[in-house]
C-alpha cells in the first residue's frame, strides 16, 4: 500500500510518501509563508522523486491538529481534494501523538507542547507501554506550567512549546525535565504517514466529510463574535 501524509500544523510544511513501512520519499520546508504556496509542489516532488503517479497511490493521511486553522485547513482540505477526485482513503493523525512516536521512551512519560501563542501551549501526555503508545491525557490548551504541576518522575518534553518555555520548565522540575536537541521538536510527516499507514491497515476510514480538525480552542474569529455579542443590548 502506498500512502501519501502531509502535515500542516504550524511553521512546517511537510509531505511523505510510504509504501507500507518503507519510506519512499520525504519533503520538510520550515517557513514563515502560508502552506498553499508549497503545498501542491511538495507533492509534485515526492511523487516525481518516487516514479510513482498520483493515480497509484492508494491512501492519504493527514496531521488534524491542534495546530495553526488556516494551515490545518490548507492540509485538510487539500487531501480531502485529492482523496474524492482519486475515490481513494483518507485518515486523520493527531498531531501530537504523531510527534509523540518520534520519541519512544519506555517507562517514562512524553510530554507534547506545541507552542499555540497568547503564553499558552497546546498540550497533551504520553507513555510507551509494550511497544505501544498509551495516551495519559487528552489534547488541550494550557498554560505551559499546568503541563508540568503533577510530574514526579522523570519526563521527556518535546515540540517548540517544550522549546520555547524550556527555561521555565527546567526552574519548575529541575533534573525531573528532560528535554531533545531543537531540531527534534519538529514533527516529520513519516510520522504522520506511519501512523496513517497503521490506521488504515486495522479499520475502515471515516467517510471522507466527517474529517474534522482538532481545534481544542476557539478562533480569534469566534472569540471575537462571542465578545462583540456579549456587549449587544
Amino acid at each position: 500500500m502506498k500512502l501519501l501524509a502531509v502535515d500542516t500544523a504550524a511553521q512546517g510544511c511537510g509531505v511523505a510518501l510510504m509504501e507500507s513501512e518503507r519510506l519512499l520519499a520525504e519533503i520538510l520546508l520550515v517557513s514563515r509563508e502560508t502552506h498553499s504556496l508549497h503545498l501542491m509542489g511538495m507533492i509534485r516532488e515526492v511523487l516525481a522523486r518516487s516514479k510513482v503517479p498520483l493515480a497509484s497511490v492508494d491512501g492519504f493521511a493527514v496531521s488534524l491538529g491542534p495546530g495553526s486553522f488556516t494551515g490545518l485547513r490548507i492540509g485538510i482540505s487539500t487531501l480531502q481534494g485529492l482523496a474524492a477526485a482519486l475515490e481513494k482513503p483518507l485518515v486523520g493523525v493527531a498531531t501530537l501523538e504523531a510527534l509523540a512516536w518520534q520519541h519512544p521512551r519506555p517507562g517514562s512519560p512524553v510530554v507534547v507542547m506545541m507552542d499555540a501563542r497568547r503564553g499558552e501551549v497546546y498540550g497533551a501526555r504520553f507513555r510507551f507501554a509494550a511497544g505501544s503508545l498509551v495516551r495519559e491525557t487528552p489534547d488541550q490548551v494550557q498554560d505551559p506550567l499546568a503541563a508540568v504541576r503533577d510530574v514526579t518522575q522523570p519526563c521527556l518534553f518535546v515540540g517548540s512549546g517544550a522549546l520555547l518555555y524550556r527555561d521555565l520548565i527546567e526552574a519548575a522540575l529541575g533534573e525531573k525535565a528532560c528535554f531533545v536537541p531543537d531540531f527534534q521538536n519538529q514533527l516529520r510527516p513519516s510520522s504522520v504517514a506511519w501512523l496513517g499507514w497503521r490506521r488504515l491497515v486495522e479499520a475502515a476510514p471515516a467517510p471522507l466529510g466527517d474529517l474534522r480538525p482538532i481545534y481544542v480552542r476557539k478562533s480569534d474569529a469566534e472569540i471575537h463574535r462571542g465578545t462583540a455579542a456579549g456587549r449587544l443590548p
